[in-house]
């Protein structure tokens, strides 16, 4: 216990010393598809299950969860219907080798369609497209320490290329969890840094630019376009939850988590989980940001997805015996069409 709270201290006081002027470095990391939540079961409590999360869903959110399922083994497709006809697939598989933990390998892309290349010459464009790929594959590993506590990490490989220009970075996202804190049945803790690496600079032909300097008597000629830096969009969470059997047939969690963002708005997540006979789950949650929201006295700048979120999954595995599971979660957005999210799971 002590150990595990040693750990999570170091992790919240070296990523809070680097968070104090976060509002002001907004918009200016590299990545921000990092921030994109994957898995509708966990998006339909605007991912404020941060203490619960287990499995290989867990993989976004904690990854100290995943060693925390009841289960040897499982696998998610997800799909998430994203803003601006974006779509986000995700793949991950994962199971327990016994006393070494769990270990996990996921795979996250984005079908963003064509854009047309424009120029200054040619604004309405040169009939030419680019079909920009964003991806990200990762690893990760999880080992539950004691019958309470469970810790984990993962490591990121992200791509992102369009035309002739692509750049690319390694991060890593590190997990505590803590069942029955302070003795209490039911109460959980869960702490996340994430996206914590290398940064990016994009590089490539792309950059270079065509160019003549009259004044110097030099004809036609390229230069190269220097690209800088970014750091990855690194983030904390902490979630607290509590869980409670009402009787044989009926369950219901509350949960709640706060996300510190090193490049933008802080956000609070509630939600709660409603499930029945361990088939059906009900859920539902709502997220507001520092400077907006019914609960802020100010009515700044507020997160795209600020606002009610639900959701309901079936677990098909006394009907079926497979371990098959279906969910659904529905998320508003600001200026766009609300996002919708489909995942099938299997338990193995």
């Amino acid at each position: 216990m002590k150990r595990g709270l040693l750990i999570t201290s170091l992790m919240v006081l070296t990523f809070t010393a680097a968070a104090v002027f976060a509002q002001d470095r907004a918009g200016t990391s590299a990545a921000p598809e990092l921030l994109i939540p994957v898995g509708a079961k966990y998006e339909a409590t605007a991912g404020s299950a941060n203490a619960f999360v287990t499995g290989v869903d867990a993989i976004y959110w904690n990854p100290a969860g995943l060693d925390m399922e009841k289960s040897t083994g499982g696998a998610l497709f997800s799909y998430r219907q994203y803003i601006a006809g974006i779509g986000i697939s995700y793949l991950a598989v994962g199971g327990r080798f016994g006393d070494l933990g769990s270990i996990a390998v996921s795979l996250r892309s984005f079908n963003i369609g064509t854009i047309s290349v424009t120029t200054e010459d040619q604004p309405d464009g040169t009939g030419e497209q680019l079909n920009p790929t964003f991806f990200t594959g990762g690893i990760t590993y999880s080992k539950r320490l004691t019958d309470r506590i469970s810790i984990g990490a993962t490591m990121n490989l992200i791509d992102e290329s369009f035309g002739n220009v692509s750049g690319s970075a390694i991060g890593f996202d590190f997990g505590v969890q803590y069942e029955n804190l302070v003795g209490i049945n039911g109460l959980g803790l869960g702490v996340a840094v994430k996206n914590v690496g290398t940064e990016m600079k994009y590089g490539g032909s792309g950059l270079y630019v065509q160019a003549t300097i009259p004044s110097a008597g030099i004809g036609l000629s390229y230069y190269k376009v220097e690209a800088a830096s970014f750091q990855l969009p690194s983030v904390i969470d902490i979630g607290l939850g509590y869980k409670k059997s009402l009787d044989d047939n009926n369950s219901l969690e509350v949960m709640g988590t706060f996300e510190n963002n090193n490049f933008g708005i802080d956000e609070y997540r509630v939600g709660a989980d409603y499930g029945f006979m361990k088939t059906i789950d009900i859920r539902g949650g709502y997220l507001f940001s520092q400077t907006g929201g019914a609960f802020s006295s100010s009515a700044g700048n507020v997160s795209l997805f600020e606002g009610w979120s639900f959701g309901a999954g079936v677990d098909l595995t006394k009907l079926t015996g497979l371990g098959l599971s279906f969910e659904y979660a529905y998320v508003p957005a600001r200026y766009f069409g609300a996002n919708n999210l489909f995942d099938v799971h299997v338990a193995f």
